[in-house]
């Protein structure tokens, strides 16, 4: 089902789930449309419950709540949140002016941002991430290529990051390529 290339062996993992070693630092699942992706990292974050972090970047469903709202949510589920964090990120990506807006009036980028701090402030061990790059402006790619980048050496988190293309500007601890069925 899958390929991995560029791990290495000498790292621990902090979880092998279905024969892939999850290790510190950063993993990119790569494929083709209908791969398993998406399926790969929600079954990820579901198995290892209380641990791992999927969220869907869109946050269907939430319509009529606002970004703290969602934080809000996530604190109580995720015992290492990191408020600073939260903040830093809130502000690097242009999101302090939407505080208090109810997600219904946010563009689709904006959206995806909110969902995004949440992950990474998150302090989950294992955080999966799928296609963070969608509908977001450059400044807020680039914040988040360097937060990956500056997260690429941690010692006791990984980040599982799914996308149709590796980011060649990240510094990839495994690559994981999905195969269709």
């Amino acid at each position: 089902m899958w390929n991995q290339v560029l791990q290495n062996p000498d790292t621990p993992a902090l979880v092998t789930w279905q024969g892939l070693r999850i290790t510190p630092g950063l993993h990119a699942v790569t494929g083709d449309e209908g791969s398993g992706k998406t399926r790969l990292l929600r079954t990820l974050a579901g198995d290892l419950a209380g641990d791992a972090l999927w969220l869907d970047l869109r946050l269907p469903g939430h319509d009529q709540h606002i970004p703290e709202d969602i934080w809000a949510q996530l604190q109580t589920r995720c015992s290492r949140w990191n408020t600073e964090l939260s903040a830093q990120l809130t502000e690097a990506l242009g999101l302090t002016e939407h505080l208090g807006k109810h997600l219904f009036m946010l563009s689709t980028g904006s959206r995806r941002k909110v969902a995004l701090v949440g992950l990474l402030a998150s302090g989950v061990t294992v955080t999966c991430i799928d296609q963070p790059y969608v509908a977001l402006d450059m400044a807020s790619v680039r914040v988040l290529r360097d937060f990956l980048n500056d997260m690429a050496d941690h010692p006791s988190r990984a980040w599982v990051v799914a996308d149709y293309e590796a980011d060649e500007a990240i510094n990839w601890s495994t690559r994981v390529t999905l195969q269709a069925p």
